[in-house]
């Protein structure tokens, strides 16, 4: 029988799920239980905020640890109390990295039982505490603005209703209301980086202010205000610039912050929108392209001296002019005309690929002149690269080859050109 400090305790808890927003009062759905207090405490408060029959439990035993078949006993006396039902999943095994493929079975089975069900949500016991550790170490390990995304509340259909609770409050609250619990003795081991965010870093920011995680908290959710609000403007930018234009395709909240965040780094990057649209995130520009404009790599042509080819979007002539004229290049390659033959290869860039830019003495490869030289990573699959037998001669716009260098006495001189076409 339920004495008032458990039912006090029990109250708080289903006001704090009911505060978090992210289940509602006639919904239902599976929460997992690990034994330990904050999973516990999420379980209390859903099943006294929606209800115990609206709540399936799901416990995954790993049998990796001595006290798993206790924690095991632990959730069972848990729903018990709680009249909720309990299922219980055994992996047989784990490959790989051990936190990561728990992790991936352990939300996989929640899943499968949600599916199973009905449920409308697949709850965790995670705090504030847990919040500002991954803040913390996200920080530490990783630059950009992914570490501070933290734990939404929300994420799909995984709902976190204890984002409120510090640790030390989710046991408290676990005590008063008489929820059996054990501590997870693994979270004493320092070899495990997170670990070491928990039993180190936020102790000595507790030391400097008891107020560290929720400030932690607040600053993260500001942030993520932040970029939500930089989201919609830039969402709205971009409406506005395509207006009248082209054809619309759905963006949603998280593809346009990768955008955004690809945007600003220096090695930029793409995200496949899907409905065969690709945003590509260079040097702080973005463009917006067909996939088959950002994948199909052109055919390689043939180019007689003198000459002219089709190479994908691009027209690259050869012609020969009566010597002497100046060196020229990058844009406009003036080469030996007998040394070059009279028979080339305009083909895209290859992995492995070398030359000795003009006026250098050593060779470098193309991946290395198209970093020192800022080509944008979408362009170096279709730029030309003119060869002969074999060498490359000129990469357009970019740099000719110090061994096709013009003999100012040469009486022939081959000049290369390309232009994009409309």
């Amino acid at each position: 029988m339920a004495t008032t400090g458990n039912d006090d305790a029990l109250g708080a808890l289903a006001e704090v799920v009911r505060r978090s927003g992210v289940v509602e009062p006639t919904s239902c759905g599976v929460v997992l239980v690990s034994g330990g207090a904050d999973s516990g405490c999420a379980a209390a408060g859903l099943a006294r905020a929606v209800g115990s029959a609206n709540v399936q439990a799901l416990h995954v035993n790993y049998g990796l640890r001595r006290s798993a078949d206790r924690d095991e006993r632990i959730c069972r006396d848990l729903c018990s109390r709680l009249r909720i039902d309990l299922h219980i999943e055994r992996p047989r095994q784990l490959a790989g990295n051990l936190q990561a493929a728990a992790r991936d079975k352990r939300y996989a089975a929640a899943e499968q039982l949600r599916a199973r069900t009905g449920s409308n949500w697949i709850a965790t016991g995670h705090t504030r505490s847990d919040l500002a550790e991954t803040v913390l170490y996200r920080l530490a390990v990783s630059p950009g603005a992914r570490a501070l995304r933290g734990l939404p509340a929300q994420s799909g259909r995984v709902v976190r209703p204890l984002l409120e609770l510090e640790r030390g409050e989710t046991r408290g609250l676990a005590v008063q209301a008489g929820l059996p619990f054990a501590d997870d003795e693994t979270n004493l081991d320092l070899d495990f980086a997170r670990n070491r965010v928990r039993a180190q870093v936020l102790p000595a920011l507790h030391e400097l202010s008891p107020a560290a995680e929720r400030n932690i908290a607040e600053t993260q959710a500001e942030l993520v205000e932040d970029a939500h609000l930089l989201e919609r403007v830039v969402l709205e930018a971009l409406e506005a610039a395509g207006a009248g234009a082209g054809r619309a395709v759905p963006l949603g909240r998280w593809r346009a912050a990768e955008i955004m965040r690809l945007a600003v780094r220096p090695v930029g990057g793409e995200v496949d929108l899907g409905h065969g649209v690709r945003a590509l995130c260079e040097h702080g520009l973005i463009r917006f392209v067909a996939s088959s404009e950002a994948d199909a790599a052109p055919e390689p042509a043939s180019l007689r001296v003198p000459g002219s080819c089709r190479f994908g979007r691009w027209e690259v002539r050869a012609e020969v002019r009566p010597g002497p004229l100046e060196p020229a290049g990058p844009d406009l390659a003036t080469l030996d005309a007998e040394a070059l033959g009279e028979e080339l290869l305009v083909r895209t860039w290859r992995e492995g690929d070398r030359m000795r830019p003009l006026g250098m003495d050593g060779h470098k490869t193309l991946q290395d002149l198209f970093t020192d030289r800022g080509v944008p990573r979408s362009l170096r699959h279709h730029l030309p690269v003119v060869t002969a037998a074999g060498r490359v001669v000129w990469v357009a716009g970019v740099a000719v080859s110090e061994d096709f260098r013009l003999d100012p006495q040469a009486r022939e001189v081959a000049v290369l050109t390309a232009r994009v076409l409309d």
